[in-house]
């Protein structure tokens, strides 16, 4: 019975473990403008997920002379 106890107990927390998402910022600079600097935060699973959103940002940041990295 304990052995079972245990199993179950173990599948509890790696289930626990693998739904968290993460927190990842991606940082938006925009030298010689009045912006300066930005912040944006991406809940994610995936850090390729959230690159990908970040390099959306940077796109859009280039045409104002800016740039973003994660």
């Amino acid at each position: 019975m304990k052995k079972i106890a245990s199993f179950g107990v173990g599948v509890l927390l790696m289930t626990a473990f693998a739904s968290c998402e993460k927190n990842y910022t991606c940082t938006c600079t925009y030298p010689g403008s009045s912006i300066g600097t930005t912040e944006t935060s991406f809940k994610s699973k995936k850090k390729t997920d959230a690159e990908a959103s970040c390099a959306t940002l940077n796109t859009n940041a280039q045409t104002l002379g800016g740039a973003c990295a994660l």
